[in-house]
């Protein structure tokens, strides 16, 4: 991944961390340096970015203080979902909430405008962005 590219994902990361960017400030940031898609693995505490080209970019972040549940609650999701584009959570509670829901990783594609939730058993609760259709 080029470094000027670098540094944006990085730079959206810790601002995801910090609560200074909202998710819709961070999408426009990261697909206006060409990024495609981003996962983040909750157990590792990483987020892993992509480029089309096959380029990518792992960022670390501060683990969770516990592992995700066993049984996955695709309704648990949903409710930190719409409670974070509510402005009621932060990303931090965010993480915690769909870990609680038995998230293990998540993966937002910014070319298909969506995010995917997925549980240990491959269980999948999909979220398209707000005016997204």
């Amino acid at each position: 991944m080029k470094p000027e590219i670098r540094q944006v994902v990085e730079a959206c990361s810790a601002a995801s961390q910090s609560g200074s960017l909202k998710f819709p400030q961070i999408v426009a940031a990261l697909m206006q340096a060409g990024v495609e898609r981003y996962m983040a693995d909750l157990h590792r505490g990483e987020t892993i970015y992509y480029m089309p080209d096959g380029a990518s970019h792992v960022v670390p972040y501060a683990a969770l203080s516990s592992r995700p549940a066993l049984a996955f609650s695709a309704a648990g999701v949903e409710q930190a979902v719409r409670d974070s584009q509510a402005g009621r959570i932060d990303y931090g509670t965010f993480c915690t909430r769909i870990a609680a829901a038995g998230c293990v990783s998540y993966l937002v594609t910014l070319a298909g405008r969506r995010a995917v939730y997925y549980g240990r058993g491959g269980e999948s609760h999909v979220e398209l962005f707000p005016g997204a259709a």
